[in-house]
């Protein structure tokens, strides 16, 4: 249920940070970014029961090659689509590659990984 609660949290964030225009690039784009990996490694949780350090090495990763994918300009092709599903997935995968899109996530990751493991620190059962 946390795990639910948390990714339901990072959504509503998510399209806050890219519907609610600051003028300040942080908010109004690289947060976004870390949040769309946060909701990766919370996804991940959701279907795995793994490490914590496991579950950030493979949202990373999976960032890593969506972020990679775009040097391909096939999703900048996919955005000029006349189909709306083909411009909404080159939306969700990006169209442009940015080392700092790749820190954003790293950020966001990073973020969703202390929380983590706090939460499961304070979760295991004491020991006598």
């Amino acid at each position: 249920m946390r795990v639910k609660l948390l990714l339901c949290g990072i959504v509503v964030l998510g399209i806050l940070s890219r519907v609610v225009h600051t003028g300040w690039i942080v908010f109004d784009k690289y947060m976004g970014d870390a949040l769309y990996a946060a909701m990766a490694y919370t996804g991940i949780g959701l279907f795995a029961r793994i490490q914590s350090l496991r579950k950030a090495v493979i949202a990373m990763s999976i960032m890593t090659a969506i972020e990679l994918f775009q040097l391909t300009m096939i999703p900048a092709r996919m955005a000029l689509s006349p189909n709306i599903a083909w411009r909404i997935a080159a939306r969700l995968l990006g169209t442009q590659f940015s080392f700092l899109d790749l820190f954003a996530n790293a950020v966001g990751i990073f973020g969703v990984l202390l929380l983590d493991v706090r939460t499961e620190t304070n979760h295991k059962p004491a020991t006598s």
